[in-house]
Formats: structure tokens, sequence, C-alpha cells
């Protein structure tokens, strides 16, 4: 009997009964098409019309993130040059969708894991997110967010999946990387020397910030101009170093286009380099493992292309 994916949802979210829901919570909304729009690991979403999307959890481990996701987003609505998802329309569990469900308006752009755009061409893009998360990682805010989200009864932990532990990254890891090198996906030679890094590495013990604690590059949306037009799903989001968000800056840029990144964010001493790369690293061969499974054939080549930035 062949084990389904890690990934495989636990529930089916079925349009037609979602529409109804929909329409019955959100009269406003009731005369629009529903129609699938993407899906990932914890959740499903729908369009709804041209203008709106609905996010569903599909798989009962996402639960108490998507508790906080709705609580932090709900805060930083309206914060950022580069546009979040706003929770507009919060809705009631019924059956057949007895778990949390939200809508949002649709962000432009597409991910920038299928825009095609060569290294050389994402320089506009890492200076966003550089500016984004030097704002979302300001200890201030941190602090104001976790007051706020806590009376709402949500607690952040602070790094529940322990991605700043490189050694645990690297335990996690080497299986994924074993398995994708008996594919025949070739892997960075450099992997050796950051892996030996990391696994030096004691878990840090500084100050935390919040995390958007995912930040690949499905989760970051950009236009032909390599504009960022939005960082959505913050299924993960918590309290964490700065190490979790800054992996976006190794996987998904290099060059010039890295220089701008830090140019916008700032300096970034080298523990905290290697921890965010080998995160990197785990993090692209888990993307590459799930688009190779799906056939997501765009998706899996530029999360292989993001280890080997993420070594260099």
């Amino acid at each position: 009997m062949t084990t389904p994916p890690e990934w495989s949802p636990e529930r089916s979210i079925d349009a037609g009964r979602a529409a109804e829901v929909i329409a019955a919570q959100f009269p406003e909304l009731a005369d629009l098409p529903v129609r699938a729009f993407d899906s990932g690991w914890d959740n499903l979403v729908l369009a709804v019309g041209d203008d709106w999307v609905f996010r569903f959890i599909h798989r009962g481990v996402a639960l108490p993130g998507a508790a906080r996701e709705l609580a932090v987003l709900t805060c930083l609505a309206n914060r950022f040059v580069v546009p979040v998802p706003h929770p507009e329309h919060v809705g009631t569990p019924e059956p057949g969708l007895d778990w949390p469900f939200w809508g949002t308006r649709r962000l432009p752009g597409q991910e920038i894991a299928r825009a095609g755009l060569a290294d050389h061409d994402r320089v506009p893009a890492a200076r966003a997110l550089g500016r984004l998360l030097r704002d979302l990682h300001a200890p201030d805010l941190a602090d104001e967010v976790t007051a706020a989200v806590s009376a709402q009864g949500v607690t952040l932990p602070v790094d529940p999946m322990r991605r700043a532990d490189s050694r645990h990254v690297l335990g996690r890891a080497q299986e994924r990387l074993a398995r994708l090198e008996h594919d025949g996906v070739a892997l960075p030679s450099r992997l050796p020397a950051l892996s030996d890094r990391a696994g030096a590495l004691d878990p840090p013990s500084g100050a935390v910030v919040l995390v958007h604690g995912d930040l690949h590059v499905r989760h970051v949306l950009v236009d032909d101009d390599a504009a960022v037009t939005g960082v959505i799903d913050w299924g993960d989001t918590a309290l964490g170093d700065p190490a979790v968000d800054l992996m976006i800056a190794f996987s998904a840029f290099t060059g010039t286009a890295r220089s701008a990144f830090f140019d916008a964010y700032g300096p970034v001493d080298p523990d905290r380099e290697t921890r965010a790369r080998m995160l990197a690293v785990h993090v692209c061969a888990t993307l590459a493992e799930y688009a190779r499974a799906e056939r997501m054939d765009d998706v899996a080549a530029e999360a292989v292309r993001g280890m080997a930035r993420a070594v260099d």
C-alpha cells in the first residue's frame, strides 16, 4: 500500500458547499462565482469572483497556526508598503466546513517561483523584501503585536518549528537531500561546507522578533517588472530569530539582487547568515520534493536553483 504524501489533505473542501456558506455569511458576495484558485500543504484557496480569495484549512496540523495568522494579519493590515493579506471576511465554521476560514482581497502578481525572472532582474523584489523585513523585524512591532494578539486570546510561540536551530534543520534536511540526489538532482558542491558550519552552531539565544515564518519563493508575489505585489501565507507566523525570514535573501537572490536586499535590510552577522542559508537549503529541498511529486516543473526548477543560491 502506497503511503500518501505528507502534504495530502485530511479534508476535502467542496467548492459548492463553500459557495453556499460564503453566500449565506457574506451576502454581498452571493452572486459571485466560486472556483478553485490554488493549494498548498495546509490550505486550499478558492477565488470568489475576480477580487476575493478565501483560505480554507485542509490539514489539522495547521489549525494553531491559522489562529495566529488571522490575529497577526489583523494587526498588520495596511502597515507596510509591500501588501500583505487583510482578512476582511472572517467565516464562522459550519457543517461541512467546520475549520476556520477567511477571505481577503486578491493580491495581484504571481509567485516569484513561477515568474521566470533572471537573477539579475530581481533587484526590485530584493530591495522591497529587505525593506519589508527591516520593518517586520523591528523590536517594537514584536512587542505591539504580541500584546494585541494576546488580547484576542492568541499566544505567539517562539520558533515552534525550530527553524533557527541549524543542527535541527540540518538533520531534517539530510533525508530530503538524499532522496533528491537519489532521484538524480545534482546537489550544490559547496553544500558540505555549509552543513559543517551549520552543525557547529548552537541555537540562537538573542532577542526574538515577529517573523513571517515560511518566507519562500511561493509566498512572494511579483509583477512583470519584479516589483513585489504581495507576501502571502502567514500560517507559520510566530516570534523567532530573524534568520527564519532571512532565508529568502539566500534562496531567491544572489549577486546584485542580494546586495540590494541587505542594503535595505541592514547587516547580518555570520552565524545568522549560516542559519538563514541552512534553512534556505532545507526549505528549497522540501519545496523541490513537493513540486516534483505534483509535477510543478517550474517550481521544482526554481527550488533546485534556490539550493544553489543558498550556498553561493
